[in-house]
């Protein structure tokens, strides 16, 4: 087989993603379109993945209320026209009937002309809602280099987590085979070279493209089908012996620190939304946003350099763990552990404390706001509460959950 450098990779991304159980965050947004550590989208980190590792020629499927979406990916991630590359989102245009996308595997089959347009030899599929760095030239190189038609990135998840995954158990004379996948197995076998440990999926695929045509082609016809890449592609090609897997830990990203390689977070929850945000504004954090070696690119528009000043009134501004966006102002009031976004403004007296506050938000004099979630464009009055009383916050219609309040944007008190 040819070097895999010379195999004409075409990216796709799964971007059409309704989040629920993000909500109110995405009520009016999909879920890559969240907003994280301040000035990104949740996008940018599949998308920063794919572009740094040298694929440049990108397609990104969406569908649930893609608006900020298709918006944020056509404003920030464009690429030389010049040189044929292309980062493009392509809505569900409901090619093959009246439907939209039934299912991520259904949504590469509505999207077929767009491989038999590229002629690509490799297909890479990722997941758009995920926190990590990954360099996917090097499971690509794996997969050409091994018998597999389909190959499966996965995370090492201590075993009594097995449940809460979809986990791949591997040949144990070969563990880059897949054996089988199983969904949330309550009686796992652990790794050959980890017993206390198992590979569970984390929604990234590596593809021949003829194979994955075929794949999608035949699952589109059969009855039954959820229409999933994970739940009906995959085992399709497990059955067949034609699945491989890819061990995240081998991954090596330039960079990358001893604290932070290997990180992933799926964001899938309000809580674990939030607990990765948490992770980037500590001391030392699990998750490196400061590696320039493999960047995440974003945009955030014409924003002025962030400022902490005192207060009108001479109080003091305190910051410490907080991530400030540009744009931001702080004026004689105590923020700690918190992620400010662009054009956030928090007044003397305030304090903010474990909370994350979207473009825009305004927070009051003397106000307090403490484990919470705030989208965009709330304004928080002078000297009200968020956080701090669950049942006011209840009384007031916040969401309330994991001991977090989360407004939505555009709420008022």
């Amino acid at each position: 087989m040819s070097a895999p450098n010379r195999k004409k990779v075409l990216a796709i991304v799964l971007a059409g993603g309704e989040g629920k159980r993000l909500m109110p965050l995405t009520a009016d947004r999909a879920k890559p379109a969240v907003p994280f550590a301040g000035i990104y989208r949740l996008i940018d980190f599949a998308l920063s993945n794919v572009v740094n590792s040298g694929y440049l020629k990108v397609v990104v499927l969406t569908q649930y209320k893609s608006h900020s979406l298709d918006r944020h990916v056509t404003q920030t991630w464009r690429m030389s026209t010049m040189l044929g590359n292309y980062v493009t989102p392509v809505p569900a245009q409901q090619r093959v009937g009246k439907h939209w996308y039934l299912g991520s595997a259904d949504a590469i089959f509505q999207s077929l002309n767009l491989l038999k347009d590229e002629k690509p030899d490799i297909v890479v599929v990722v997941g758009a809602d995920h926190v990590y760095r990954m360099d996917f030239a090097q499971m690509v190189q794996q997969h050409c280099e091994s018998d597999a038609t389909c190959t499966v990135a996965a995370i090492r998840q201590p075993i009594e987590l097995a449940d809460q995954f979809g986990v791949i158990d591997v040949h144990p004379d070969d563990p880059s085979r897949i054996r089988a996948f199983l969904e949330k197995p309550t009686n796992p076998v652990g790794l050959p070279d980890s017993p206390g440990e198992v590979l569970a999926s984390m929604g990234n695929y590596v593809f021949d493209a003829d194979a994955l045509i075929e794949a999608v082609t035949r699952d589109a016809t059969m009855e039954g089908s959820k229409h999933d890449m994970g739940g009906d592609i995959v085992p399709a090609f497990v059955r067949r012996e034609l699945a491989g897997v890819y061990d995240y830990k081998d991954n090596v990203v330039p960079g990358a620190t001893d604290r932070d390689r290997g990180y992933w977070r799926d964001v899938g929850t309000l809580g674990s939304y939030y607990a990765a945000q948490m992770d980037v504004v500590s001391p030392l954090p699990v998750f490196n946003l400061y590696n320039f070696a493999w960047p995440i690119y974003t945009s955030y528009g014409p924003q002025p350099p962030a400022k902490v000043v005192q207060g009108v009134d001479g109080s003091e501004a305190a910051v410490d763990e907080a991530l400030l966006s540009p744009g931001v102002v702080v004026s004689g009031a105590s923020v700690q552990r918190s992620v400010l976004s662009p054009g956030v403004r928090v007044e003397a007296g305030a304090v903010v404390e474990g909370s994350v506050l979207m473009n825009d938000v305004r927070i009051g004099a003397g106000a307090i706001v403490r484990n919470a979630i705030l989208d965009k464009n709330v304004v928080v009055p002078d000297g009200a509460q968020v956080g701090v009383d669950h049942e006011a916050d209840r009384a007031r219609g916040f969401v309330v959950e994991d001991g977090l309040t989360v407004l939505g944007k555009d709420q008022s008190f």
